[in-house]
């Protein structure tokens, strides 16, 4: 396998993919910092108001988590529904779930209406078990589905292999109306909506300070009423907000086109997008241009401070996927790349308003494209209308104030790795928040 991101290959021959950095100073009514998912969402909500908005991206836009993920539109991310109803309860789980769902949908529609070419394709999603403990937890989201009534189905592992080629699992739950595209084209599509709707984009544009409402690049600056910062590994030296997320390294490997016997044999059915139960989990998907794409990472790399390049946890991966799925023992796989992923402690994002400089509006830690669209759309409606926004309950879920099983300090002495895990662990498989008060304050700013 060649170590190069797919999605960059699918870029070859996209007309303008790089924009030049910006030069000069600027201004604006409001500036966007970060390119992804959630940057590129808050300029399409502020672009439909006919807001003057520069956005910087210093990469291309697209070209750091969100175009390095997998490309699975649906409301699971790390964290289950059956999780968010442990933590939050039933009403909590509803509002959470319709943050993903509501993203989702932002990103779908926006695709469909602007007949951007970005490979999306209509997948239902299947969350599979492995062993007992597994199964239970597939049973215990199926319970959840039913409880908040969102349809699905429930299949035992005699009923697995009529929609999966495998003996391997112990059951499986089903959900519809869900998606999956290319990521990066994705990005580079909605960005040419963005220009040719007035808003400025410079890419290769990375920003190094803020002082008051000014970012400065190394050519350039913009002075902005508003900033809504959507980027990802901050230091620091940007903002003092950066203690407040880490990161999570998944892999993840594409494979040659699939003949379509072999997509039979894999999908009796049709195609689905697919993860299991385990904690550093496997997660599978045909493309549309019928190549399988294949993740998941290892407990020894999924935190680690360093990356990893080298392919021997992709390896092991597509080497357990076949063990599952002998029908595919067969099939190469072509390019492979890893990614870091930013992310919380308790695995749900941060949103905020810095209180010093209210100006300043931070996305942080979104982990799934869903959430991300909608933090970025969130941040950006309440930069257009705070008052007359009637959803402020997310600024408590998503509060920088959220308690933890270990406390923030305790980092400072064994670092922040292990302390980072334990916690993602406790927030996955224990946590509580029903009893707990998130503050905010009303017309806090």
């Amino acid at each position: 396998m060649i170590l190069q991101n797919w999605w960059y290959t699918t870029l070859m021959g996209i007309k303008e993919p790089v924009q030049p950095p910006l030069a000069g100073h600027v201004k604006a009514d409001v500036l966007i910092i970060g390119g992804g998912a959630a940057g590129l969402a808050a300029a399409l909500r502020l672009m439909d108001q006919g807001t003057d908005v520069v956005l910087l991206e210093r990469n291309i836009c697209g070209g750091s988590s969100t175009g390095k993920s997998a490309g699975f539109l649906t409301p699971d991310s790390e964290l289950d529904l059956s999780q968010l109803v442990r933590r939050f309860g039933p009403q909590g789980a509803r509002d959470l779930w319709e943050v993903a769902t509501t993203g989702v949908e932002i990103m779908t529609s926006v695709v469909k209406q602007h007949s951007i070419q970005c490979d999306l394709v209509r997948q239902d999603s299947l969350f599979v078990s492995n062993g007992a403990a597994g199964w239970k937890a597939v049973q215990e989201e199926a319970e959840c589905r039913k409880l908040l009534g969102f349809p699905c189905v429930l299949y035992s592992a005699d009923e697995i292999p009529s929609i999966l080629g495998s003996q391997s699992y112990s059951g499986a739950v089903r959900y519809a109306d869900t998606f999956a595209i290319n990521p990066l084209l994705y990005a580079q599509g909605v960005k040419q909506l963005l220009m040719k709707n007035g808003v400025r984009i410079y890419e290769a544009a990375e920003v190094r300070a803020i002082e008051g409402r000014t970012a400065r690049t190394h050519l350039g600056s913009v002075t902005a009423k508003e900033i809504i910062f959507c980027a990802d590994k901050l230091t620091p030296a940007l903002t003092t907000y950066s203690w407040s997320v880490y990161h999570a390294q998944t892999f993840l490997a594409v494979s040659e086109p699939l003949e379509e016997t072999d997509i039979s044999a894999m999908f009796p059915e049709q195609p689905l997008q697919c993860w299991d139960s385990d904690l550093i989990y496997t997660y599978y998907r045909l493309t549309g241009d019928r190549r399988l794409l294949v993740g998941g990472g290892s407990l020894a790399t999924t935190y680690s401070s360093n990356d990893v390049t080298a392919p021997r946890v992709i390896d092991r991966i597509i080497r357990q996927l076949k063990e599952k799925f002998p029908c595919i023992r067969h099939v190469e796989f072509i390019q492979y790349w890893p990614g870091r992923i930013d992310m919380t402690r308790d695995l749900l994002p941060t949103v905020l308003r810095d209180e010093r400089r209210p100006w300043i509006h931070y996305v942080l830690g979104c982990v799934g494209l869903p959430w991300a669209s909608f933090c970025g759309d969130f941040a950006a409606r309440h930069v257009l209308d705070d008052v007359g926004c009637d959803d402020h309950k997310y600024y408590r879920y998503f509060s920088i104030d959220r308690g933890f099983l270990l406390p923030v300090w305790l980092e400072k002495i064994v670092g922040k790795e292990p302390v980072f895990a334990v916690n993602n662990a406790w927030a996955t498989y224990y946590q509580v928040d029903t009893a707990r008060k998130i503050r905010y304050r009303e017309n806090r700013f």
